[in-house]
């Protein structure tokens, strides 16, 4: 039922995504406006990192005993896991019921999945009250369809990269200023560190807006001390944070991202410690994620199995980052891409850390690339490469000894937990 329902939204529009706001809003209206019906929003975008950020901020709020609604996009497993009411994933009989709801409203009128799947989040946040919502933009910003929100409590910007270019422009001018397009009037705009035309963009969409902007490196500095803590300096004081659950440096950019948005959100206090002890318990599945129970680790018995869905050039070089703070030795590569990517600017960040890569079509998607075609392009960058049937196959090919991550696109991420039964919670 729930699989059939959400079959039937992804056909209402002829395009996966068509950006624009006009029909979300005109759902929304015939919905009785539940987007003014929300508990105070951390509104969330940016290229890379909006995913780990918002575990942050919701495993902070989860920590400090507040009731918070979270939505983050794309899901890995199942649909439900956009949806956090009430600190827990929606379950099926109410996202079922949400879903049919909207569909009725929509009476079959053009609208893309994305927006009737993000007006139905919207109409289940508004009917559970919440101390906080964490909103995470799908693609861009100003025309996502999060973007109906009038007066978040912050607007946050995580680092800003080239990715879907042939929606938000090609220069890193245009992505900055649709990624802005979240920044409101008189309300706190918290950066990660940006190169210097982003900066400049955000800047003047924050002085338009006459919001105040703080960022990274410049208003807040963190630094990570011997004990694995991080030192937060912002104009509030000097803060410690808990050495953060997920691995790797950016990672300590996000939690440092997370917690500068609580202090400027002006909305918690006192502001002290205490406050971030959260930091040690987010979790966001897919993300350098170390797996050591369930099928996938049927093929080792000396060491774990990784995944992780870095699909461009920034979220790979962060990954390269993490796998060589992991170990010192070569790795090898389990890996699957859409064809929408460049092989290149996924594997060449990683290059110097790749013994070989086992390539696999990505189940149940139609704009994968085939084992063949990506393991050539692999090739062709110089990289050992073997193209292999399916994971099982991949596996079995790796060496006991062998450090083996799964990697190259969320999708072939979410199939692999799904394939060990260690669905995301």
């Amino acid at each position: 039922m729930l699989t059939e329902s959400l079959d039937r939204l992804a056909l209402l529009h002829p395009k996966l995504i068509d950006l624009g706001l006009e029909r979300t809003h005109q759902l929304l209206k015939k919905a009785g406006s539940p987007h003014q019906k929300l508990p105070p929003i951390f509104h969330v975008a940016g290229t890379n990192g909006k995913g780990s950020v918002s575990a942050y901020l919701f495993a902070i709020a989860n920590q400090l005993g507040l009731k918070t609604h979270c939505y983050t996009s794309p899901h890995l497993c199942r649909f439900n896991e956009r949806i956090r009411i009430a600190n827990n994933l929606i379950d099926d009989e109410a996202l079922l019921r949400v879903l049919d709801e909207v569909e009725k409203l929509n009476q079959n009128t053009p609208i893309t999945f994305y927006e009737i799947t993000t007006v139905a989040a919207f109409m289940a946040f508004a009917k559970i009250p919440a101390d906080l919502l964490i909103l995470e933009t799908g693609l861009g910003g100003r025309l996502d369809s999060t973007n109906v929100i009038k007066n978040p409590l912050v607007s946050i910007i995580t680092p800003i990269a080239r990715d879907h270019e042939h929606f938000l422009g090609s220069e890193l001018t245009q992505i900055a200023s649709e990624k802005a397009g979240i920044i409101k009037k008189n309300v706190p705009v918290i950066s990660a560190s940006q190169i210097k035309e982003v900066e400049e963009t955000l800047k003047e969409k924050a002085s338009e807006m006459d919001a105040p902007i703080f960022f990274e490196g410049a208003d807040f500095i963190w630094e990570q001390i011997s004990t694995g803590e991080v030192k937060l300096k912002c104009k509030n004081g000097i803060f410690t944070l808990p050495k953060p659950s997920l691995i790797g440096q950016h990672q300590i950019q996000n939690a440092a991202l997370a917690a500068a948005s609580i202090i400027y959100s002006n909305n918690f206090t006192p502001l002290n410690d205490g406050l971030f002890s959260g930091i040690a318990f987010a979790k966001w599945p897919g993300r350098v994620q170390r797996i050591d129970l369930g099928k996938l680790t049927n093929y080792r018995s000396a060491r774990p199995i990784w995944i992780d869905g870095a699909h461009n050039s920034h979220s790979a070089t962060a990954l390269a980052a993490s796998l060589a703070q992991i170990t010192d030795e070569r790795w090898t590569l389990i890996a699957g891409m859409l064809n929408t990517r460049k092989t290149g600017d996924v594997f060449l960040p990683l290059k110097d850390l790749i013994s070989e890569i086992f390539t696999v079509s990505i189940p149940g998607q139609p704009a994968s690339l085939s084992a063949e075609e990506l393991s050539e392009n692999c090739q062709t960058l110089g990289i050992k490469s073997t193209a292999k049937p399916n994971l099982d196959a991949a596996l079995s090919a790796t060496s006991e000894i062998d450090h083996v991550i799964i990697c190259g696109s969320l999708y072939l991420a979410g199939y692999a937990l799904s394939y060990n039964d260690t669905l995301p919670d």
